[in-house]
């Protein structure tokens, strides 16, 4: 009798907590009648990573001149680091941030500077069964750059899933500029962090370094 309540008292504990889970993939974001809703508490998800192509490197005319802080939302996460796969419902959303100063006490280099924009990325059968891959693309970036819109609709397929599907390293997503993805992929707890000693990578000191 004692080991029932016990094993009742679990399964009352644990019920909330896969509720939970639940409510989250349910409520990671909001798509109707074509029109996706602005993602917001984004930056309490997993960050992935912030690449950076600066004009000054590409002759001026970087086709993505500023700062992208990644984020993950965490059910989409968990199922990553698990299986290798991403879930139908995941999404990666991206912050535009300005690339403000180019020197800091430590050195020359690209700092964040202003936010400047949001986009964000879905993968959905059920939303999106016509897009390659099932990934839809959507900004809610104003065009002067100081305000967002409250939903976007998708970019044409042309404009984005193109080159995702053919530079793209793991299911339309970039993972390869990634390493929270690229070498979280399947480790399960490991992925988390912290777990390695060995980190098993190909790294060269530069020439010069101290």
């Amino acid at each position: 009798m004692k080991i029932n309540k016990i094993l009742l008292t679990a399964a009352a504990i644990a019920a909330p907590m896969f509720m939970t889970t639940v409510t989250q993939a349910q409520e990671a974001y909001s798509f109707e009648n074509g029109q996706l809703e602005r993602p917001t508490g984004y930056r309490e998800w997993v960050y992935v990573g912030t690449p950076v192509t600066p004009n000054d490197m590409n002759n001026g005319k970087a086709a993505f001149p500023e700062h992208h802080n990644v984020y993950i939302d965490p059910v989409s996460w968990a199922q990553w680091k698990e299986s290798g796969t991403f879930r139908d419902g995941t999404i990666l959303v991206k912050e535009l941030v300005s690339v403000g100063s180019k020197a800091a006490v430590s050195g020359q280099g690209y700092f964040q500077g202003e936010y400047i924009g949001l986009e964000a990325t879905i993968k959905s059968s059920t939303d999106f069964p016509d897009e390659p891959g099932n990934w839809a693309y959507f900004s809610f970036s104003g065009a002067d750059h100081k305000t967002l819109t409250e939903t976007a609709t998708a970019f044409p397929a042309a404009s984005c899933n193109a080159c995702h599907q053919s530079a793209a390293e793991d299911d339309f997503v970039f993972t390869q500029y990634y390493p929270v993805l690229g070498t979280g992929k399947a480790t399960g707890e490991q992925a988390t962090g912290g777990h390695m000693s060995d980190l098993d990578n190909q790294y060269v000191e530069p020439t010069g370094a101290q």
